[in-house]
């Protein structure tokens, strides 16, 4: 099997080197390139295409989100992972409307870095624990009337929406809940748009974030 290539961009030289040999020592992954600047990371990408790109989201020169941002204006398929300290909720959401395939925290246990890494590459949803309360208590101190608003969004789910919504907050992509649910990967597609209209939402992230605030809802009697 071929490693899992990977690509870390952060300025602080110890953490770096910690997750580089993290990365290298498993049997997994391999990184074939490491950056302390954003400039770095620009000028040599192009070079060194990865698999995975892990990216520090607050550096010196330019900050992850711009680097994101930018990205993301030309290639929708590299797989661009947020590894910070970082607990601004507003950063976090900025980065999911500018493409981030999910966010880990730095203190996130090693071997939860590797399966989560392992995860991304087979498309799922990357996200710790730390990041979904994050992103949830945003949504739910921005959201006006929230009360009002999640009971009738939850009325207005179809059933089909709110199973769909249950295997995103577990983190699955479109093939996994499409054979969970016995239906196409097309219409789990339709399914995730209407969630996103009806919900206001502008990714899968923030769904996630949406049936953390609601699991004591009928969403989570899937779980019994």
């Amino acid at each position: 099997m071929t490693p899992i290539s990977v690509v870390v961009v952060d300025d602080h030289p110890l953490f770096r080197r910690g997750v580089v040999e993290l990365l290298n020592d498993s049997d997994e992954m391999t990184v074939i390139a490491q950056y302390d600047s954003a400039k770095s990371l620009l000028h040599h990408l192009s070079e060194t295409y990865p698999d995975i790109l892990l990216l520090d989201l607050q550096m010196p020169d330019q900050s992850g989100l711009e680097v994101l941002k930018q990205l993301r204006s030309h290639d929708q398929h590299l797989k661009i992972i947020i590894i910070t300290a970082c607990n601004d909720q507003q950063m976090l959401l900025e980065a999911l409307r500018f493409g981030a395939n999910g966010f880990l925290q730095k203190d996130t246990p090693p071997d939860e870095i590797l399966a989560q890494l392992v995860s991304a590459v087979k498309g799922n949803v990357v996200i710790n624990a730390g990041a979904v309360t994050s992103l949830a208590t945003h949504l739910r101190e921005h959201q006006t009337d929230a009360t009002t608003h999640s009971g009738s969004a939850l009325i207005q789910m179809t059933e089909r929406e709110r199973e769909t919504l249950f295997y995103i907050s577990k983190g699955l992509n479109n093939k996994l809940i499409a054979r969970e649910l016995g239906i196409s990967d097309g219409t789990v597609k339709v399914y995730v748009k209407n969630l996103l209209r009806k919900l206001n939402l502008h990714s899968r992230l923030e769904l996630a974030a949406w049936a953390h605030n609601h699991q004591s809802s009928e969403l989570s009697d899937r779980e019994g």
